[in-house]
């Protein structure tokens, strides 16, 4: 498997030959959006960060609801989270989508804005590398994403949604989510490669440089 980081909650996830997009932005959040091509594109919720999948070319399947579907080969499941702690009261719903390639699985949680409850933490039972918003303001801060880390104990952990240069809005620094963590900050990587051979034992971080 290959992540590339494009930036905010985007991801690129390429493994024996489907790609998938994550939660593509409109540049009105402060990003530029690369060329893109998919064969699938999930949308957590359609805020301007989140849910520009028009932009992605390749004439993808896109995925906004929670469910299950079978792409391509690919088991995804949508999980019904929020995105606040007040069951989407404040700022609507959220979808977190869990990928079953093979022999690896990756959890993309989206703008997930509370600790999972005990039903969805089931339904994230297995987790090889998850992605976890750190940057609070709008979603979880360090400290809930520490916990959800703990409470899921995945093989790779991968930080998204932080302030990053240029974005058009305040979040936390991802730093703070290391410093929760009681570890110091990652050197950046371009792209991360993983097969399900060689994950590791126990939970290691990555920070990614975003591909512009």
């Amino acid at each position: 498997m290959e992540i590339t980081w494009i930036g905010h909650s985007c991801f690129r996830i390429r493994e024996k030959g489907i790609t998938v997009i994550t939660d593509p932005y409109s540049e009105s959040i402060g990003l530029e959006l690369p060329p893109l091509k998919a064969d699938i594109v999930t949308v957590s919720h359609y805020h301007p960060g989140h849910g520009n999948w028009e932009k992605v070319k390749g004439e993808p399947k896109v995925l906004d609801s929670p469910g299950e579907y079978e792409i391509k080969g690919v088991f995804i499941t949508g999980i019904r989270t929020y995105h606040d702690s007040r069951q989407g009261k404040e700022r609507g719903k959220n979808v977190a989508f869990l990928f079953d390639f093979e022999n690896i699985s990756i959890c993309h949680l989206g703008d997930i804005g509370h600790i999972p409850d005990k039903d969805q933490l089931e339904a994230l039972d297995h987790v090889d590398i998850l992605l976890v918003p750190v940057g609070g303001v709008s979603t979880i801060g360090p400290a809930q994403a520490a916990e959800i880390v703990r409470l899921l104990e995945p093989a790779i952990v991968i930080p998204m949604h932080y302030s990053v240069k240029g974005l058009a809005f305040k979040l936390n620094p991802v730093e703070k989510f290391f410093k929760e963590l009681g570890i110091s900050t990652p050197k950046p990587i371009d792209t991360l490669k993983v097969t399900g051979q060689n994950l590791p034992s126990e939970t290691q971080f990555y920070l990614m440089e975003r591909k512009a």
